[in-house]
């Protein structure tokens, strides 16, 4: 009986219903991520490190690992550019198939910029905001989101830190796991 009332004691605090942090135009985030993608009809992944920086009208990715860097995507309204070590910038007006022909998958940026600060626009067309109570949903364009971990799951305005997206797509099932380095106040 000590044993349960100990653990009882040790039970956490409530999740926070409060949904994220305001939105915010100009970000500086880092993380990690993984993807698990189908190449060529095999099962094929990436891990690696992300530094994403966002102002109005421009979203600049740069993707490594431990070793080199893999690629800089530059977003702005006008084009999407993807530069990898030792070849020619690639450039496109659509950076979900930009990212699919260079990577091999699908890196949704346009989805990111609300996704790494906690909203997603749903399948219904509304805008979604997270919390740590209520962190899944479908979006517009075929991902299932779920932020799975948080900065501080009982903030009064929490941060993502996990983020577990999926989508099936003509080659298969492509998920990604975005982790979110903590964010300075």
């Amino acid at each position: 009986m000590a044993t349960l009332a100990a653990l009882a004691g040790c039970a956490s605090a409530p999740l926070s219903q409060s949904t994220v942090a305001d939105y915010r135009e100009t970000i500086e985030l880092s993380g990690r991520l993984s993807v698990n993608y189908l190449k060529e009809g095999q099962p094929d992944s990436l891990t690696g490190n992300f530094t994403w920086s966002q102002q109005p009208g421009r979203v600049d990715v740069a993707l490594s690992s431990s070793f080199s860097q893999l690629a800089a995507i530059s977003v702005t309204p006008q084009q999407a550019t993807l530069t990898q070590a030792g070849r020619e910038p690639l450039v496109a007006q659509d950076i979900d198939t930009l990212t699919a022909q260079a990577l091999g998958w699908s890196l949704p940026v346009a989805g990111l910029r609300d996704w790494l600060q906690g909203y997603a626009i749903g399948a219904d067309g509304k805008r979604f905001a997270a919390s740590p109570a209520n962190n899944s949903v479908y979006t517009r364009d075929g991902w299932r989101l779920r932020f799975a971990a948080w900065q501080d799951d009982t903030a009064a305005r929490p941060m993502p830190k996990r983020i577990d997206a999926a989508r099936t797509t003509a080659s298969g099932e492509l998920e990604i796991r975005i982790f979110i380095n903590p964010v300075a106040p």
